[in-house]
């Protein structure tokens, strides 16, 4: 920032650029193995990127499905939280890794308790509306959101396919709610235990509760918007 004709360093707005950075190499937008622009043409594959460029063996892997879920939890291994998490590491080093998801937290939140929940929470809630707001209004990466965001996946512009929405119904979507009803018939089974404490079976009861909102929003959102968008295969 510029304040009274001087640069001041804010560290809320870097670590959000750097945040978006890396967002941008997980998609393949840009890559920790050269400067500039990577992938910014539509149809063009992460093969034939990394080998305009000479690169054989990345840095950092970008996602192979253009689809990248930000979910409250670690129900998929290429979780934006998970991914982020792991570029930290490669960008610099296991040794200063908790330090660093520390001040990172710490710029996003002055109320920061614990790191991971805190960025995952800035993923959940924030970073889109930063990159809208980044980008203009004319975002790079476009989010498919269910109506209340119990399910949320970006993909990138440069990379969309006629089948990119099919993935994110079958691959993502859908196997989430097979994820949910598993957790869900889990959550059953300790409510009914005889062994299982009060405390743990109203615990178990209020989770299926909220389960069950989740997948039929869900089951919704699949049958009104995402089934019916994937059957045009724009």
């Amino acid at each position: 920032d510029i304040v009274d004709g001087k640069l001041v360093f804010n560290k809320n707005e870097i670590i959000k650029q750097f945040i978006s950075y890396a967002v941008g190499v997980m998609f393949g937008r840009y890559s920790l193995d050269h400067d500039g622009l990577h992938i910014a043409n539509q149809n063009e594959s992460i093969e034939e990127a990394n080998a305009k460029f000479g690169i054989t063996n990345p840095t950092f892997e970008a996602d192979d499905d253009n689809v990248i879920p930000i979910l409250d939890g670690e129900w998929f291994i290429d979780d934006i939280s998970q991914r982020f998490f792991h570029f930290v590491k490669v960008t610099f080093g296991n040794e200063s890794y908790e330090a660093n998801l520390d001040f990172i937290a710490n710029a996003l939140s002055d109320k920061n308790k614990n790191s991971v929940e805190t960025i995952r929470k800035y993923f959940l809630k924030d970073f889109y509306n930063d990159h809208v707001k980044r980008y203009k209004k004319r975002p790079i990466y476009w989010l498919f959101s269910s109506p209340k965001g119990s399910f949320q996946a970006l993909v990138y512009m440069h990379r969309y396919k006629g089948d990119t929405v099919s993935i994110i119904l079958n691959d993502y979507l859908r196997e989430f709610i097979t994820k949910l009803e598993a957790t869900k018939e889990n959550l059953e089974a300790v409510s009914i235990k005889s062994d299982a404490t009060g405390s743990q079976k109203s615990k178990a009861l209020k989770e299926i509760e909220n389960i069950k909102k989740m997948i039929k929003e869900l089951k919704e959102y699949e049958k009104d918007i995402l089934y019916p968008l994937a059957t045009e295969k724009i």
